[in-house]
């Protein structure tokens, strides 16, 4: 086993800010397009670390092409909360300075994955699939406000984290990003579950289908839609439409033709008074 994994003894006082941090976090947020298919993010990284890395190695150039070099090797994580272990790797090179080199390339590779699991499920699972349900549900009643609130949630929440993350991971080092790996697959389920549940909770809200058929009994007639699907089966149309859906993507049937089908299916079956 590499002796390099354990950062070195802290050698000088930290040199880094606040202002230094929250800059990468900013320069992250504008380079994050800078990718290749051989080290996948390195090049963001490289210039987001940049000015950090040249404040914290000085006049020593040699060290400060070094550092950089180490900063162009793979690299590949949700780029929101990429900053909680480029901010750690920053404080581990900062006390170590080119001894650390392999111990935050072994933190970056090492935990990469566990950070993209947690910020998937926050990101891209939960705050999207509650704010995009309420901004349909919204829409359906006429109102705007639910799409803007959407648009605003994922914009803050997408450029805050890419810049906060940075020194929050300096701050706590590697330890909460340690600490949090562990339980990535117990987190990313509960986030999927619950985003889940939302989604479950409003197809009957958001999906409207009704029926105006009835089936006559004697002297007497039955609505399906209010005595039965309303009372007893409450979203039953809704769901059975949504699971039926759902069983055309999984078979990949293109998004375009479900969209056409449920159109014209609408058509014809309001045309013969099969649903209201």
């Amino acid at each position: 086993m590499s002796n390099a994994t354990v950062a070195p003894e802290k050698t000088e006082g930290k040199v880094l800010t606040e202002k230094d941090l929250n800059k990468c976090g900013r320069r992250w947020c504008m380079s994050v397009n800078g990718f290749n298919y051989e080290t996948q993010l390195a090049p963001s990284v490289v210039f987001a670390e940049a000015d950090a890395l040249k404040k914290i190695y000085g006049d020593d150039d040699e060290a400060y092409r070094k550092s950089l070099a180490n900063a162009g090797k793979y690299f590949n994580a949700t780029p929101p909360v990429s900053g909680f272990l480029l901010g750690a790797g920053l404080a581990i090179e900062e006390e170590g300075k080119t001894d650390a080199l392999d111990a935050v390339q072994d933190l970056k590779v090492g935990l990469m994955g566990s950070i993209s699991g947690i910020g998937d499920a926050l990101l891209w699972v939960m705050i999207p699939t509650i704010f995009g349900s309420m901004a349909a549900y919204m829409g359906q009643e006429g109102n705007p406000l639910g799409a803007i609130i959407f648009a605003l949630v994922m914009l803050v929440c997408s450029l805050g984290l890419k810049v906060k993350s940075w020194s929050w991971g300096y701050k706590f080092g590697s330890a909460i990003i340690t600490t949090l790996a562990d339980k990535v697959a117990a987190l990313s389920e509960a986030m999927s579950v619950l985003g889940l549940t939302v989604v479950g909770a409003l197809i009957p809200s958001v999906i409207k289908i009704s029926t105006p058929l009835a089936i006559a009994i004697g002297d007497a007639s039955f609505g399906l839609q209010e005595q039965l699907f309303d009372k007893i089966l409450t979203g039953f149309l809704p769901v059975m439409a949504t699971v039926l859906v759902y069983q055309l993507l999984k078979k990949k049937v293109s998004t375009n033709v479900l969209i056409i089908g449920i159109i014209v299916v609408s058509w014809v079956c309001a045309a013969f008074g099969i649903l209201g």
